[in-house]
């Protein structure tokens, strides 16, 4: 093992941010400055290092999230790229699930976007330390200043500037280092490779003394040596500077910001620097834990190679020369080449026949990994996403991945009977790679129904099952995916009884369900007497109602938002099995739904939308008649930005429409917000539509 792979000098980081916020492109200089590529693959030529899937390189975006390897000033950085489309945030959340810290890049023009408050607040949830990245600065309208204050003002955050602009848009030379007060002046010739540091131009001193202050006063909050230096006027040191920013940015205190233009070859190497300083190692987050499934007790688990091995399966994917590829983010211990692992999900034990570092999708055979290193592995077929592998003489099993449920819907049938034949399979080994994936068999249509997360989701599955796995398909137009809810208290006393001879089946329970508030999904709650039903039927009960909640009682869409209480039943000693407690409880839920004045529900989606001036009112007058609520909008530089609540029902088609409305010139970015009741009227008209009694 090479020194520079000790855990102090491992860094896993990914690079997250809005679509087009240059996260593939900043990672591909990455990768030229420390000499993992000899040539900057642009994202626009479909050269990109990282965007290695066709899909990938026929559009310029990112759709899976790539892992790479490579080495700066003796550290070891583990780099995930992740998508910025909203359509495939899955990749960004269980990226996020396994990663120390992360680089979030913005738009010195947009600013904070809407996906980067999403990729903002789930990185908050998995509490992964960050620092910002302004990329753009050489881009028409680019503004610093405001980019830091959208930070403040929509994230919440405390961003704390590091660096300087000098100049913007066609003006933007260089940066002005705030630690070591220098200018830093990059050389166009050798594509960013060279630089020189001068004194701070006139014109910026005051400005970045002024900024100065905030940074030393920042870093004075987090120390009180700091503070007594600062207070009585000695000087700081270098270090002391980077060793306070690097704890603050560890206890989530502040956020480090840089600046920058990645396609310009400019910041980079500073960039860099940062996550060698400032973002953590291993050792500086907190142990995992976990369950034991033997004695149901919550043990840790140290970044360590002397505690027994633990690793997370993040991330599924077929590589068409190895077969199945499980990506394994190692948290404690070592583990072999061809030993056996335990699975605590699934209560079998895979054996690793191969390990592997990816370099996106270049692999390097390895003998064995350690704890801190993110691998792939090949072999384990019962392996599913979020699934935890652990050494089977100290078994544990981690908090599961949560995953968003998909908002959209087609039908597809297969072209022939060979086409029927793969269709299984290829949806499979796709579901085992996007939990955002869902499929299922209409049976009053006898089609195959495929959901997911937008439009472009499905376009992207679709074209996969035809070129990767060489089905041939028809598909339907995409359709919303609308949920069923109750809106009343209801208790229900369902009986299941069956008896064909010998031995029969009996279950009887008393469920009180109810509305909970939106998001919640689905709660369930014990309060039957044991001599009622007993501990082992309870677990059946609860089963059966949330496998029931599959299909409503109105036009059979999944069910949300409903809380189950089991408040009583009945069980015989000799008729009553895990079976029949399951059936009973499944049937307590329809019965639930047929009582409770069920409701349907549609997902609404938020919109921001982007336009010049001259097409502000032709697009606020359409918006009005998709049902969007506007909720601001203001002037930022020469366009106008709007923001609203839309359905999605009313969203189909919206690119389109917005570019000819816009002379092609307004962009839109929409992402899932929740699901709401659909207005009377509007669901008068969908049930005539589906053919239903009002």
């Amino acid at each position: 093992m090479s020194k520079y792979d000790a855990l102090e000098n491992i860094r896993n980081i990914g690079i997250m941010a809005h679509i087009d916020a240059g996260k593939t492109t900043t990672t591909e200089r990455i990768l030229y400055y420390t000499g993992k590529v000899h040539r900057i693959g642009e994202v626009d030529d479909g050269l990109a290092t990282m965007d290695w899937m066709q899909q990938e390189r026929e559009r310029g975006i990112t759709i899976t999230s790539a892992a790479i390897t490579c080495y700066w000033k003796k550290r070891r950085i583990n780099i995930i790229d992740t998508p910025g489309h909203v359509d495939f945030t899955v990749e960004v959340e269980r990226s996020l699930r396994v990663l120390d810290g992360a680089v979030a890049i913005f738009c010195a023009v947009g600013g904070v976007e809407p996906q980067s408050e999403t990729v903002w607040r789930q990185a908050d949830r998995y509490r992964v330390p960050r620092i910002a990245f302004i990329n753009k600065m050489d881009r028409t309208g680019a503004d610093f200043d405001r980019a830091v204050q959208m930070m403040r003002d929509k994230l919440g955050a405390r961003p704390v500037s590091v660096q300087l602009p000098i100049g913007a848009s066609d003006t933007f030379s260089g940066l002005i280092d705030l630690v070591t007060m220098k200018a830093v002046r990059y050389d166009e010739q050798s594509l960013g490779a060279n630089w020189q540091e001068d004194d701070i131009p006139d014109d910026y001193r005051e400005k970045a003394d002024a900024m100065r202050v905030e940074l030393l006063e920042a870093v004075a909050e987090l120390d009180d040596t700091l503070m007594e230096k600062y207070l009585s006027g000695e000087s700081i040191q270098e270090e002391e500077i980077h060793e306070a920013l690097r704890r603050g940015t560890l206890q989530a205190h502040l956020v480090p910001v840089l600046c920058g233009a990645s396609l310009r070859n400019k910041g980079v190497q500073r960039l860099l620097d940062a996550v060698v300083r400032y973002l953590p190692s291993p050792l500086d987050v907190p142990s995992v834990e976990g369950k034991n499934p033997y004695t149901d007790k919550i043990e840790e688990r140290h970044a360590s190679e002397e505690d027994p091995f633990t690793a997370l399966a993040f991330k599924i994917v077929t590589d068409s020369f190895v077969g199945r590829l499980t990506y394994l983010r190692i948290y404690s211990g070592v583990v072999k080449l061809g030993e056996s692992v335990y699975n605590p999900a699934t209560g079998k034990k895979e054996r690793l026949n191969r390990l592997l570092l990816m370099s996106s999708n270049k692999r390097e055979e390895l003998s064995e990994a350690r704890a801190g290193e993110i691998v792939a592995v090949v072999g384990l077929r019962n392996t599913r996403t979020g699934d935890t592998l652990a050494d089977p003489k100290h078994p544990i099993e981690l908090e599961h991945m949560q995953f968003p449920v998909p908002v959209i819907f087609l039908a597809i049938e297969p072209r022939s009977k060979a086409d029927e034949e793969k269709l299984g399979s290829a949806l499979e080994s796709l579901v085992g790679e996007d939990p955002t994936l869902h499929y299922r068999l209409d049976p009053e249509t006898g089609q195959m129904v495929m959901a997911g997360m937008g439009e472009l989701h499905l376009e992207i599955l679709l074209d996969r099952l035809s070129r990767e796995f060489k089905v041939q398909l028809n598909a339907g137009k995409p359709q919303v995916a609308y949920r069923e809810t109750l809106t009343e208290t209801i208790v229900v006393d369902t009986v299941f009884e069956r008896q064909a001879g010998g031995k029969g089946q009996y279950a009887r329970v008393q469920v009180r369900f109810e509305p909970t508030e939106m998001g919640k999904v689905f709660e369930f709650e014990n309060q039957a007497d044991e001599l009622e039903v007993p501990r082992q039927f309870v677990k059946p009960v609860q089963d059966g109602i949330h496998e029931s909640m599959s299909s409503g009682a109105i036009a059979g869409f999944p069910v949300i938002d409903i809380r189950a209480v089991l408040i009583g039943g009945a069980h015989e000693p000799d008729d009553s099995t895990e079976l029949s407690f399951k059936i009973a409880g499944s049937m307590a839920l329809q019965e639930g739904l047929r009582k409770g004045k069920p409701i349907l529900m549609e997902p609404m989606m938020e919109l921001e939308v982007i336009t010049p001036e001259d097409y502000f009112g032709g697009i606020l007058g359409d918006l009005a008649t998709r049902r969007a609520k506007i909720e601001q909008h203001d002037h930022r530089n020469e366009v106008q930005v709007i923001d609203a609540i839309v359905p999605l029902a009313e969203m189909f088609g919206y690119a389109t429409a917005l570019r000819n409305m816009s002379q092609g010139r307004a962009t839109f970015t929409m992402q899932f917000l929740r699901y709401e009741r659909v207005s009377p009227e509007v669901e008068k008209k969908l049930r005539e539509k589906m053919g239903l009694a009002a």
